[in-house]
């Protein structure tokens, strides 16, 4: 076990807010210290396990499409100073052709996910929490281009997960926790200019624990 905790970075946002593009932006500016890299995605549960709504259609957007337990005694290994093993998580492919992950501790861990505020096992861990903010236009135009590109979902699919599915699950399991975020990033034209904020505040909190920089 490591002497010290390590230090939880966490990013959350709503579905093609950018959380993702940016915890790989932030494990890149920080490489040389070898941070563990924790996303929430490769916990959803089975697809004969996911919650249906009332038109039949698997609803991958509540907190219960993850496996919520796995997911916390996991990360609690991590921060305790241990190894784990987790299954790479992609869309549409079969779970066995999943790739089996090896996260090693480390005095950084960036955690990334929805549901880091709701799951609380979770928050309490965290040190510096960051929250994706962005115009739910540009939020809609990824998810229609990602959901297309890579996971080959009809257009008038994704749509129906946006309306039925994603806008309210984010207004009710995400949106009403921002207000715990220690930092808001705004993904639009003043991006980089919040990025090298938030760099400014990493880079104090690896000062204070001890952490070069």
């Amino acid at each position: 076990m490591m002497e010290n905790k390590p230090l939880v970075i966490g990013v959350c946002g709503g579905s093609g807010s950018g959380k993702t593009t940016l915890i790989k932006r932030l494990h890149e500016e920080i490489a040389h210290l070898n941070p563990a890299l924790f996303t929430m995605d490769n916990y959803y549960r089975p697809i004969e396990t996911q919650v249906l709504d009332d038109n039949g259609v698997i609803n991958f957007d509540v907190p219960t499409a993850l496996d919520e337990l796995k997911l916390s005694s996991d990360l609690n290994q991590l921060y305790q100073g241990n190894t784990i093993e987790v299954k790479e998580y992609f869309f549409n492919t079969y779970p066995e052709k999943n790739v089996l992950l090896t996260i090693h501790p480390a005095d950084i861990i960036l955690v990334e996910g929805l549901f880091l505020y709701y799951y609380s096992d979770v928050f309490k861990l965290i040190d510096l929490s960051i929250f994706v903010e962005v115009d739910p236009k540009i939020q809609l135009d990824r998810r229609v281009y990602r959901d297309q590109s890579t996971r080959g979902y009809k257009h008038q699919d994704i749509l129906y997960q946006w309306e039925n599915h994603v806008l309210p699950c984010y207004h009710r399991y995400i949106e009403p926790y921002k207000h715990h975020a220690d930092f808001i990033f705004k993904n639009d034209q003043n991006a980089e200019k919040d990025f090298l904020q938030l760099m400014d505040q990493i880079n104090a909190l690896l000062t204070r624990r001890g952490i070069c920089a």
